[in-house]
Order: C-alpha cells, then sequence, then structure tokens
C-alpha cells in the first residue's frame, strides 16, 4: 500500500522497533511494537495519526490546530509539538482546572513547552460530550477571528487519523516478515478507537491480497469514549476507502472489532491493581515505561489474556506499546 495519494506531514521517525521480551504465562512468546518511540514531542502512538491528519490541515490552509483531550493527554501534547513544528498555532481543550502558576506537570507542563494555549474547562475527564462541544466553540471563536483552524475530535479518531495506523500494520507486518515470525496476535489500548480502525483496516487491506494476518485485540480503558464496534467498524469502511478509493470493499464486519473491556476498572484514569502490577512487570522485566491510564491498562490485558489461555504456548504476540511516559511525572502518574 502506498500512502502518497494522500496529504501527510512526515513528523515521525518510523519504522519503529520491534522488540523480543520475555516469554509471557503460558509460554507466548511477547513482542512489544515501540511506537513510544515516534519521536515526535516525546513520542507515541498520536504521532501516526497526526502526520495525516496534519497533512490534510495544512493542505486545507490553516494556520491553527484546536484539538481536546483528559487534562493529562497524551494526543493533546503531541498536537502541540506537531504544531510547533509546522508553525501552526495550537489550542488545546482540556478537562480539569487549571494548575496552580509554575506547576504544570507531565503532559501540560511539555504542551506549554510547545507554546500550545491550554483551555481549562473545569469539566471532568469523562464528560466527553461537553468537552467537544467547548472544542467547537473554541474553533468558531477562532474562524470568527478571521482564523482557518483545523480542529481534530479527540483522540484523532477521524477516518484521517486512522490512515496513521493502517500504515502501522504493514509496517509490522514487514518487520515480522524479516524476522520470520507469524504472530498469532496484536494487541493494543483502546480509548476513541482510532488506532484500532486503522490496525483493522491495514489489516483488512493485507487480507484482500490472500496473506494470513493476526487477529487484532483491544483492550479498552475508557467507558465514556469508546463507542464501540458499530463505531469503530464504520470508520474501518472510511479509512479503507481513502486507501484505495477505487476498491469495492465490503462493510466490516462488527465481528472483526474485538474489544476487552475487562481490564478498565472503574473507569478512564481510575487506576487498578492490575494495570499498576503491569507497569511494574513492563518496567522491571523489559525496561518499558507505560503509564497507569492507558499503555499499562492494555498491557495488564495483555498479561490477563496470557493467564486465561488465550495464547497458545510457543506462539508469537505482538503488544502496541502506545506511549504516555509523561503522565507518570503527573501527580499519581507511578504506582506507590
Amino acid at each position: 500500500m502506498n500512502f502518497d495519494h494522500l496529504p501527510r506531514a512526515r513528523l515521525t521517525t518510523l519504522p519503529t522497533p520491534l522488540e523480543p521480551g520475555p516469554d509471557v504465562s503460558g509460554g507466548a512468546h511477547l513482542w512489544v511494537k515501540r511506537d513510544d518511540l515516534t519521536g515526535l514531542g516525546g513520542g507515541g502512538n498520536k504521532a501516526r495519526k497526526l502526520e495525516f491528519l496534519c497533512g490534510a490541515a495544512v493542505a486545507a490552509g490553516a494556520d491553527a490546530l484546536v484539538t481536546v483531550g483528559a487534562a493529562q493527554s497524551n494526543h493533546c501534547r503531541m498536537t502541540a509539538a506537531a504544531g510547533a513544528v509546522l508553525g501552526l498555532d495550537v489550542h488545546l481543550v482540556l478537562s480539569g482546572d487549571a494548575p496552580d502558576s509554575g506547576e504544570a506537570t507531565g503532559n501540560q507542563l511539555l504542551s506549554r513547552l510547545f507554546g500550545a494555549q491550554l483551555h481549562h474547562t473545569g469539566l471532568d475527564e469523562n464528560e466527553w460530550r461537553a468537552l467537544e462541544d467547548v472544542r467547537a466553540t473554541v474553533t468558531a471563536d477562532l474562524e470568527a477571528d478571521s482564523r482557518r483552524p483545523y480542529s481534530i475530535p479527540i483522540g484523532g479518531s477521524t477516518a484521517v487519523g486512522a490512515l496513521g495506523y493502517a500504515n502501522a500494520f504493514m509496517e509490522l507486518a514487514d518487520q515480522t516478515d524479516a524476522l520470520g515470525i507469524t504472530p498469532s496476535f496484536v494487541v493494543f489500548t483502546s480509548s476513541s478507537g482510532g488506532t484500532h480502525a486503522g490496525l483493522v483496516a491495514g489489516r483488512r487491506f493485507l487480507a484482500s491480497s490472500g496473506r494470513s494476518v493476526p487477529d487484532v485485540v483491544a483492550v479498552g480503558v475508557a467507558k465514556g469514549i469508546n463507542r464501540g464496534q458499530r463505531f469503530v467498524a464504520e470508520l474501518v469502511d472510511q479509512t479503507l476507502h481513502l486507501m484505495a478509493p477505487d476498491q469495492n470493499w465490503a462493510a466490516t464486519d462488527e465481528g472483526e472489532i474485538t474489544i476487552d473491556p475487562s481490564w478498565l476498572g472503574d473507569d478512564y484514569a481510575v487506576p487498578t491493581a492490575a494495570g499498576d502490577a503491569a507497569v511494574r512487570w513492563a518496567a522491571t522485566k523489559g525496561g518499558w515505561l507505560m503509564d497507569r491510564t492507558y499503555s499499562g491498562k492494555g498491557f495488564s490485558g495483555l498479561l490477563g489474556m496470557a493467564e486465561a489461555g488465550r495464547f497458545e504456548a510457543g506462539t508469537d504476540v505482538v503488544f502496541i506499546h502506545t506511549g504516555g511516559w509523561p503522565a507518570m511525572f503527573a501527580a499519581g502518574g507511578t504506582p506507590a
């Protein structure tokens, strides 16, 4: 698949490494796709989405980016970094209240450093619809001031953003071919659904040529954002149309969209005992940094599936490490 027909801003360091890890419970071989090392603004999965989102923004003549997220949003931090690279103003709509002067930490500290304007809403991080309404208001205010903003939904989860992970699935396939391995599963963390849709789109594209492809399993970490199988399936269809508009794609079956909600706990950004254990496992056995909100919970899902016998002994399983280390340096960001 060649993505050259689509607007793209080159923002990431690719390909990201695919590293071997220790075997997990039951004897499956662990591989970690290091998308925490995408380079942009401290790395993370959103960089891949932002290449296509910012490409579309530049092609549209935008002079500003507007997006939205939780107080310690990785997506917002990386959008701020992308704006710095491209010379675009960035407005970030965030949950929660503004920190005391000089006390910004984690992703907020980095977003300020990259020059973004932070709009603290006082809203709870689970009030996603209200946060999106504020994003729309900030966008409209900029337009009224004769600016040309490109407005990005939470997580960059549009078909344009999902292109980044369709491309990532193909990158992963090239790497596994070179290593001579055939993974049975690709496991990753999901909230707003864009990474999930992109991976499934990439999987469907390669499968259409007769290639054997691994199962894609999302570990859901947000009740309020994760809109479920139907939303992801529709986003897959839209992404495939952007990738290959001349191909007659059948609608994606919801059965292809696997979301495991078992590792969420009480809700998004609420730590779990399993997630904290996974953060420690990753650090002590692989030297990987995972946050409690996102990547740690996703990895706890993989470890839990292994303990439950989901993966056969001797098979290869890939975990896509989507980043999030800056949040570890915010209050409560690491297990006690």
